[in-house]
C-alpha cells in the first residue's frame, strides 16, 4: 500500500523541476552526463504513464524553454549591426540550435505518442527524427521568433557578399553557405522540406544575379563588341554554374533555375545581336568563335535555328559559286568534278566538326544543303524528255551529277591512265567516295542507266582494270540502298560473261576443225538481251563477206546447244582488227564494225575518192551513225595523220553533205616520239560507242518512262496493302518507297493516279474524294 501511494505521486508538477535543468543544458549545449540523460528518458516516460494530462503540459513547458532560449539567441544575434558580424552570429547560434534539434526530441518520444492518442503499453513505433513533433516545435519556434524577423537582413547580407565575390572581392564563403544551410533545414513541412529555402534564399539569389548582369552585360556588349562579349558571357555562365554549386542546394533544382536565369539575361536578351554575326563568321571559317556561339545559343530555346539556316545558306551559295568558277573544266572532266564535290564535302564537314562538334542538327543542315549543290541544275543541266503519244513533253531539268559520277566510276574501273597510276586501295577509296556523293544524288536512276552502259562497254571490250573491283562495286551499290532489281541485273551481266566464255571456247574448238587457225582470231559474246540491250539499238550495216560467212556458223552452233533460242546480232557492240597497207608501211587497226564497213568500201579501189552518198549506199548505215563513224576516221584525236581525208572542210559531222568526198590517206602512219613508224598497231575505237545516236535519245526517254512505271507499281503496291488510303498518306508512302531511285513530282503522281483510276486499278471513295480504294 505504501509503495502504491508513493507511485501515485508521480505527477508533472513535481517532476518537471527535475527535468528542466537537463533540457536547458541540452539547449545550451552544456555537458549532460549519462545518468542525467537516462533519468530524463525515465522521468518523462513515468510522468506520461501515470499522469494522463502530463503530455500536453510537458509539451507547453518545453515550448516555453525553447522560446526562452531562442529569445536569448535573438538578442545575441541582433547585437551585431555589421553585415558579416550578423551573419557569423546567426550561423553560430543556428548551428548550435540545429544540432540540438537532433538530440532534444529523443527523450520525448513518449510525449509524442501520448499526444497522438497512442496509449499502447507495448514498445512504441520508432519515429524518424524528421517526423518528430518536438523537432517540428523547435524549428517552428526558431522560424517564428528569429528567422522571420531578420531573414530580410540575412538574405541582403548574403547577396551582398555574393555580389562582392562577382566583383572580385574576397570574403568568407562559409557565411553564405551557413545561411543557405539554415534555410534548407528550417522547413518542418513534411511535404516540401525545401519550401522556406526555395521561397526565400533561392529566389533572392536568382533575382540578385539577374539584376547584377542586367546592367553589366549591356555595358560590356556596348564597350567590347559581340565577339568579345561571347567570351565574356560564356565565361560568366561557367563561373555562375561553379558558384551555384557552392552556394545553392544541389537537390532542389536551384542550380538549373539559376543557369536558366543567367542564360536569359546574358544570352537570350542579346540573341539577335549575337546571331547577326553568324553568317560572316561562317564565311570566314572562324570555327572557334562559331563553336563559342553554338555553345551559347544551344542553351537558348530555338537558339540555333538561325545558325542552321545560316549554315545551309553558306554551303549552298559557297558550293555553287565554287562549282561555277570552274564549270568549264569540270563539266568536261568527270574526275575533276567528283574531286571538287568531295573537296566541298570535306570542307563543309570539317566546318561542322570544328564549329558545331558534329551536332546531328548541323549535320542534317549540311546534308540538306550539300544535296542541293549536288542536284543543282544551274551548272550541270540534263533534260529528261518524256515521250508520250503526240509531241515530246520535257520535264523539269535535272543535274548531270549522276552521269558524271558514272563517268568517274568508269575511269576508275576501266584500263585508263588514271586507274593504272592508282593502287588497288586508292581505287577502292575513290569508289567509296563516289558512293558517298551518290547518297546525296536525288535521281539515282540516271546514275544506274549510265553506270550500266559503262559496265557494258568494259565487259564487252574486256577493258576492266580489275574484275574483282567490278564485282565489289555491285555489292557496294547494294549496300548504299540501290534497288535490288537493278543490282541483280548487273550481277547477271557478270554471269553472262562467264557463260559466254565457255561457249566461245567450245565454238573455237569446233570451228578450228573446219576452218583452221582462223578460229583463234574469233571471239563471240552471247549475252542475255534483257540484261544488256534493247531491240531498238539494232542497226543495219553491210558487213564484209568474211563476217557474213561467219554469222551462220555461229547461229548453227548455238542452235545445236540451245534449241528454241534465237540470236540477235548487235553489230554496233562489236569490234575487230584489220590490216591496212599503204606506201608508208603496214599497220594493224582496231576498229568498230561500223568503221570496218566504211573502210571496206576502199578494199577493191584504194585510190578512189568516194562521195558521202556512195558510202551510205555501200555501208547501209543510217545517216547519224555514218556521220559519226566517218568523223572518227577523219578527225581521230589520238593520231597525227588521219586515216581518211575529205573535202570540203567542215567543223562537225553534221556539216557533211551528199557530195562530200573521202579518200584513203597514203601518208597515214603511226608516229612515235616524232618518228614515222613503218609498222605498228593503233586503236581507232576510242571509247567504243556501244549506244547508238537513236538509243541515246531513247535513254533519256527510257528513264522518264521507267519512272512512270515505277510510280504506278508503287501506288498499286501501297493500295494492295492498305486497301483504302488518303491522298496525303499515299504521297508520303510513295516518296518513301521511291526515294532511293528518284523523287516523283506532285504533277507526275497526280497524272499516274488519274491513269490508274481511268484504267480501273483504283477508284476514289464515293464518300470522300480525297481517299482512294484498291480495285482487285
Amino acid at each position: 500500500m505504501t509503495s502504491a501511494s508513493k507511485t501515485n505521486n508521480i505527477i508533472f508538477e513535481e517532476q518537471w523541476p527535475k527535468m528542466q535543468p537537463s533540457i536547458v543544458k541540452l539547449l545550451r549545449q552544456e555537458p549532460v552526463n549519462r545518468s542525467e540523460w537516462q533519468d530524463l528518458f525515465y522521468t518523462v516516460h513515468q510522468v506520461c504513464l501515470w499522469d494522463e494530462k502530463a503530455a500536453p503540459k510537458i509539451y507547453r513547458a518545453l515550448q516555453d524553454n525553447i522560446a526562452d532560449f531562442i529569445g536569448q539567441a535573438t538578442q545575441r544575434v541582433l547585437a551585431h549591426s555589421e553585415d558579416q558580424a550578423l551573419l557569423k552570429a546567426y550561423i553560430s547560434e543556428w548551428r548550435t540550435f540545429f544540432e540540438q534539434c537532433i538530440y532534444l526530441p529523443k527523450p520525448f518520444n513518449t510525449v509524442e505518442i501520448s499526444l497522438n492518442n497512442n496509449t499502447q503499453t507495448t514498445a512504441p513505433k520508432k519515429l524518424k527524427n524528421d517526423e518528430s513533433d518536438v523537432r517540428k516545435l523547435m524549428l517552428d519556434s526558431w522560424n517564428n521568433q528569429i528567422f522571420n524577423n531578420i531573414k530580410g537582413r540575412l538574405q541582403s547580407s548574403a547577396m551582398k557578399l555574393v555580389r562582392a565575390e562577382r566583383n572580385g572581392e574576397a570574403f568568407d564563403s562559409l557565411l553564405v553557405i551557413g545561411v543557405r544551410e539554415s534555410y534548407v533545414n528550417l522547413s518542418s513541412d513534411p511535404e516540401d522540406k525545401l519550401k522556406i529555402y526555395r521561397e526565400n534564399f533561392e529566389r533572392a539569389y536568382v533575382e540578385s544575379t539577374e539584376s547584377f548582369y542586367r546592367v553589366k552585360a549591356t555595358n560590356y556588349l556596348t564597350e567590347n563588341g559581340v565577339q568579345n562579349y561571347m567570351k565574356y558571357a560564356f565565361g560568366k555562365l561557367k563561373e555562375e554554374e561553379s558558384r551555384a554549386k557552392k552556394y545553392l542546394e544541389p537537390s532542389s533544382g536551384s542550380i538549373q533555375a539559376l543557369l536558366d536565369c543567367c542564360v536569359e539575361v546574358l544570352v537570350t536578351s542579346f540573341k539577335d545581336t549575337i546571331l547577326a554575326e553568324c553568317p560572316q563568321m561562317i564565311k570566314a571559317n572562324e570555327t572557334e568563335k562559331l563553336e563559342l556561339m553554338y555553345r551559347l545559343m544551344d542553351r537558348v530555346p530555338h537558339g540555333i535555328q538561325s545558325m542552321l539556316k545560316d549554315l545551309e545558306d553558306h554551303i549552298l551559295s559557297a558550293g555553287l559559286d565554287d562549282m561555277k568558277q570552274v564549270a568549264e573544266v569540270i563539266t568536261q572532266d568527270s574526275e575533276k568534278y567528283v574531286e571538287r564535290l568531295l573537296e566541298l564535302f570535306r570542307r563543309f564537314s570539317t566546318l561542322v566538326s570544328r564549329a558545331f562538334v558534329d551536332d546531328p542538327r548541323f549535320l542534317t543542315s549540311r546534308d540538306k544543303a550539300y544535296k542541293a549543290v549536288v542536284n543543282d541544275t544551274s551548272v550541270f543541266r540534263l533534260d529528261i524528255p518524256l515521250a508520250k503519244q503526240g509531241p515530246t513533253i520535257k520535264t523539269a531539268p535535272e543535274s548531270r551529277c549522276p552521269e558524271l559520277l558514272a563517268n568517274y566510276c568508269d575511269l576508275l574501273l576501266r584500263k585508263t591512265p588514271l586507274s593504272k597510276r592508282l593502287t588497288s586501295d586508292e581505287i577502292e577509296a575513290r569508289l567509296r567516295d563516289v558512293l558517298l556523293v551518290l547518297k546525296y544524288v536525288q535521281n539515282k536512276d540516271v546514275f544506274m542507266r549510265y553506270h550500266k552502259a559503262h559496265l557494258t562497254r568494259r565487259l564487252i571490250l574486256d577493258a576492266s582494270a580489275d574484275s574483282e573491283k567490278e564485282e565489289n562495286m555491285v555489292e557496294w551499290l547494294r549496300e548504299v540502298g540501290m534497288p535490288a532489281d537493278y543490282v541483280n541485273k548487273l550481277g547477271r551481266m557478270f554471269q553472262d560473261v562467264k557463260v559466254s566464255e565457255d561457249l566461245n571456247q567450245n565454238f573455237k574448238e569446233q570451228y578450228r576443225i573446219s576452218k583452221g587457225p582462223i578460229a583463234d582470231s574469233i571471239n563471240i559474246k552471247i549475252l542475255n538481251a534483257g540484261a544488256w540491250a534493247r531491240g531498238s539499238e539494232r542497226v543495219t550495216v553491210s558487213l564484209p563477206l568474211e563476217l557474213e560467212d561467219y554469222i551462220p556458223e555461229v547461229e548453227e552452233f548455238y542452235r545445236r546447244k540451245h534449241n528454241g533460242r534465237k540470236l540477235q546480232w548487235y553489230h554496233h557492240m562489236a569490234n575487230g582488227t584489220i590490216t591496212f597497207s599503204n606506201r608508208v608501211g603496214k599497220f594493224d587497226l582496231d576498229v568498230t564494225t561500223f568503221q570496218m564497213a566504211v573502210l571496206f568500201a576502199w578494199n577493191q579501189r584504194p585510190h578512189d575518192k568516194i562521195t558521202y552518198e556512195n558510202l551510205r549506199l555501200a555501208s547501209e548505215l543510217p545517216d547519224p551513225e555514218l556521220r559519226k563513224t566517218l568523223w572518227s576516221l577523219v578527225a581521230f584525236p589520238k593520231v597525227k595523220r588521219q586515216l581518211l581525208l575529205y573535202t570540203p572542210e567542215v567543223q562537225s559531222p553534221k556539216d557533211f553533205t551528199e557530195n562530200s568526198c573521202f579518200w584513203v590517206n597514203d601518208e597515214f602512219s603511226v608516229v612515235k616520239n616524232g618518228r614515222t613508224q613503218k609498222r605498228g598497231k593503233i586503236s581507232l575505237i576510242g571509247r567504243l560507242q556501244l549506244s547508238t545516236e537513236r538509243s541515246r535519245e531513247e535513254d533519256n526517254e527510257g528513264i522518264a518512262l521507267l519512272r512512270v512505271i515505277r510510280v504506278q507499281e508503287a501506288i498499286i503496291k501501297i493500295l494492295k496493302m492498305r486497301k483504302r488510303i488518303s491522298n496525303a498518306q499515299l504521297q508520303v508512302e510513295l516518296v518513301d518507297i521511291l526515294k532511293n531511285m528518284f523523287r516523283p513530282s506532285k504533277k507526275m503522281i497526280k497524272e499516274q493516279i488519274e491513269w490508274l483510276i481511268e484504267n480501273k486499278y483504283m477508284k476514289r471513295d464515293e464518300t470522300d474524294i480525297n481517299h482512294f480504294i484498291y480495285m482487285a
